[in-house]
């Protein structure tokens, strides 16, 4: 690693450990100056100015959230997956509440943005599984975002009442998956006869056409009209 890359490591995990145990009040030119062992103005050549310092903070924080994320091995049940993604994310956000408020919170940075929306990509894709084994009850965007929104709500909560508790963050994670996951469809609803079945089975096609093997069956038209009909079958519940 060079001097600068070494340097910038240095004033990274300097401004992390003061916004860990201090806040983000005390994340200051002086402060993260002194704890890295450099000049005030080192940190303005390499990062610009203190936003910019933040938003290698927050980067820097997802590259750790997302090396977990991405490091979770398939287990062969996606809804398993899912529970699991929960977990990781809501521990994530405990264990590095700093960072979390930073990546998360109103207002945050922007490369925190920009992480986020590779973690929300991970999380589409864990969703987007579910629908493909004919497990989801409702488009794979309703329930992606329905899911990101509660765990992001809960963990901010949590971190702002300064508890631990996984009882609640089960129960949230039950109730979202209850909303969006639907059971196996039974052998003589396999053709798509039920409700249930209908949408689970509309939900799983939208998944697998928007994959690169569909591309170019369709013509614009067509793949537009067939995903409002797929929606609205995705929607259905029999009577």
């Amino acid at each position: 690693m060079g001097d600068r890359q070494d340097t910038r490591r240095r004033v990274i995990d300097a401004a992390a450990d003061i916004l860990t145990r201090q806040g983000r009040e005390a994340v200051t030119t002086r402060s993260v100056s002194a704890a890295a062992g450099v000049q005030p103005p080192t940190l303005y050549r390499l990062f610009g100015d203190m936003a910019g310092l933040f938003d290698a903070v927050a980067a820097d924080g997802f590259d750790r959230y997302l090396a977990g994320k991405q490091a979770q091995e398939p287990s062969g049940d996606p809804v398993r997956d899912l529970r699991a993604g929960w977990d990781l994310h809501v521990r994530f956000g405990l264990d590095n509440p700093a960072h979390y408020v930073l990546m998360y919170a109103p207002g945050a940075s922007r490369e925190g943005g920009a992480a986020a929306a590779r973690a929300r990509r991970i999380l589409r894709g864990l969703v987007g599984r579910v629908a493909e084994a004919g497990r989801l009850a409702i488009d794979a965007e309703t329930a992606a975002e329905m899911i990101h929104t509660a765990g992001v709500g809960l963990v901010l909560s949590l971190i702002e009442r300064g508890e631990d508790d996984p009882r609640l963050s089960e129960a949230v994670r039950e109730a979202v998956l209850a909303a969006v996951v639907t059971d196996p469809a039974p052998a003589e609803d396999s053709g798509g006869t039920g409700g249930t079945g209908v949408s689970a089975h509309a939900n799983a096609l939208r998944v697998l056409l928007s994959g690169d093997g569909a591309e170019g069956a369709l013509t614009p038209g067509e793949a537009a009209l067939l995903d409002e009909l797929l929606v609205r079958l995705a929607s259905h519940r029999a009577v």
